[in-house]
């Protein structure tokens, strides 16, 4: 992996592959292409009507692009429900150096100065992928979503790559494409101009 930066990284994802892991400590990089591909349609977001009140009450804030360390840092550590991650160290490394050059970000949710829910995801043209989430109470991880994907419209993205369905995304309104539906969305979204961080 030495002579593999993130330019390279990046071509990755314009071709459709993005890498993983499989263990924290494990050193192996290897890259995936799904055959069913995991998408959130940027109008078809599912607020239930619980997660509605809990963002009228809005007792938490939220930022993007504060803490990408410490997100990364987050979503890579073990937890009671996810014993090791797919996040080794060159990967942290890879993703680091992305959002020092712009195509990386995150989304933070904070309540009493502390992050209660996160992601982060790679950005290029009109597509965003969506890397990893992690919560650290109730509907932390919800939250975070549901301001991405504000954010996401606002500013002119198109795709919002999830990689693979889970339960958790197909209640929120994440559906599966197959790989040749998302190469021709990919390529659409590749050549859209979009910027994540234009002030709102």
């Amino acid at each position: 992996m030495n002579s593999f930066g993130p330019e390279d990284l990046l071509n990755c994802y314009r071709r459709g592959i993005f890498p993983m892991s499989d263990d924290r400590g494990d050193e192996t990089i290897f890259f995936v292409d799904p055959q069913a591909r995991g998408i959130i349609p940027l109008d078809g977001l599912h607020i239930s009507r619980s997660m509605r009140k809990v963002m009228k009450a809005h007792d938490f804030e939220v930022t993007y692009n504060r803490a990408f360390p410490e997100v990364i840092a987050l979503c890579a550590q073990a937890a009671p429900q996810r014993q090791t991650t797919w996040i080794n160290h060159g990967i942290e490394y890879l993703y680091t150096q992305l959002h020092h050059m712009g195509h990386a970000h995150s989304v933070e949710v904070w309540r009493d100065e502390q992050i209660i829910g996160a992601l982060y995801g790679v950005s290029i043209g009109g597509a965003f992928f969506g890397e990893s989430m992690v919560s650290r109470a109730v509907n932390g991880s919800k939250i975070a979503l549901i301001k991405l994907v504000e954010r996401l419209n606002a500013c002119g993205y198109v795709l919002l790559d999830t990689q693979f369905s889970t339960d958790h995304l197909a209640s929120m309104g994440g559906i599966e494409i197959t790989r040749a539906d998302y190469q021709n969305r990919l390529k659409a979204a590749l050549s859209i101009e979009a910027n994540f961080s234009k002030p709102l």
